[in-house]
């Protein structure tokens, strides 16, 4: 196995990114084509992909807000972002199925926030599940409240990170 390659991606990943998007998320949890094609055009710079072997395999994309409000749902859409602002917000850390377990996930969001903390951004906020909070904590993330968000009908927590 080759290694990682962390690179932005280009329209030509759409399609990919999207599978991997409804294989790894729960029903309505997963971005839509739409959205995940509106985040590379729009805001490449916030898109970090992941591909091993020459194939596409996880990613995290985000966008810059003045005052974030994570329930704006309009927000994914990159409504609002603006590139220049100093906190990142992250709307998907996703690695497909087949290739979890490897370490990819933690390699991405360490290269990640590598690249935001080298961009001068002062914070990182995302939400996440339950399940995900200790991972998260890991990587440095302080757990703010629940979410005001129903996202996909699912309860979330607010998280954010210093940088």
């Amino acid at each position: 196995m080759s290694l990682p390659l962390f690179r932005r991606p280009t329209l030509n990943d759409v399609d990919r990114c999207f599978e991997i998007e409804i294989t790894a998320y729960e029903g309505d949890e997963a971005a839509t084509r739409e959205k995940i094609a509106t985040r590379i055009a729009d805001y490449p710079q916030g898109f970090l992909l992941l591909e091993v072997d020459g194939q596409a395999v996880g990613f995290i994309n985000s966008g810059c807000a003045w005052e974030v409000v994570m329930s704006d749902e309009a927000f994914k859409e990159l409504v609002g972002h603006d590139a220049a602002a100093p906190n990142v917000v992250i709307m998907s850390v996703v690695v497909d199925p087949q290739w979890q377990g490897k370490g990819y996930a933690a390699q991405l969001m360490h290269t990640f926030i590598d690249e935001q903390r080298a961009l001068g951004k002062q914070s990182i906020h995302l939400m996440c599940k339950t399940q995900h909070i200790e991972l998260y904590r890991k990587f440095g993330f302080a757990y703010i409240k629940p979410s005001e968000s129903d996202h996909g009908g699912m309860a979330w927590h607010e998280m954010i990170k210093t940088l």
